[in-house]
């Protein structure tokens, strides 16, 4: 029996190293108001992060919806819009006495997994699934597991992924990865109030809180 060796040596992969830098990214946010106290501290510290890494306010959107179970389709819808270059997905579901949070936590993240792959565009999952309401704060505050700027860090970086792949895609002509984001809003956007804060992303309050 004959063995052949080959010396691989010489050959190098391409690697695309992951940068936090998003600058000229916009990113949707869909937050559930249900458990107030834990989103609303997972949507702060999300969108502080995003503008650490020189997110403009502008190009933030978030959108609030009731509970967890409803943040699948606002996710996909705003993934198939075009206008993002990654959607985060930010709630809390917490443990009570009966199945109720088995059942919500199985079609959430199904749901947001498949919004994923129908959109064709980054879609994070920043939902807690937790005991008690204190796993879930300790979860939600920035000084401990940061949650919230965690899930901003992984659509940056899957944003950054993403991006260069569309430019390949485009360059070849081919439809591997679907649609490419715009880097600009298309029509349908929500303007902006007149006398708006420029340091305040827009928010679309689809429940009240």
């Amino acid at each position: 029996m004959t063995f052949r060796l080959y010396d691989f040596s010489d050959i190098y992969m391409k690697q695309r190293t992951i940068s936090h830098d998003a600058t000229g990214l916009r990113f949707g946010i869909v937050v559930a108001a249900f458990n107030k106290l834990v989103t609303s501290k997972l949507l702060s510290s999300c969108v502080e992060w995003l503008r650490q890494q020189g997110v403009k306010a502008d190009d933030i959107e978030v959108v609030r919806v009731p509970g967890a179970f409803e943040i699948p389709l606002v996710a996909r819808t705003m993934a198939k819009s075009s206008r993002f270059n990654a959607v985060i997905c930010l709630g809390a579901v917490i443990r009570g006495d009966t199945p109720h949070f088995d059942y919500i936590c199985t079609e959430v993240s199904r749901g947001i997994g498949q919004a994923a792959l129908d959109a064709d565009v980054p879609i994070i999952f920043g939902v807690l699934t937790t005991h008690t309401v204190a796993q879930a704060i300790e979860r939600s505050e920035p000084a401990k597991f940061d949650r919230g700027g965690e899930a901003a860090r992984s659509a940056i970086e899957m944003a950054r992924v993403m991006r260069p792949l569309r430019r390949v895609e485009e360059a070849t002509g081919s439809d591997l990865y679907g649609g490419a984001c715009s880097a600009s809003p298309q029509t349908g956007t929500v303007s902006k109030k007149k006398g708006a804060s420029p340091q305040r992303s827009k928010e679309i309050p689809l429940w009240p809180c």
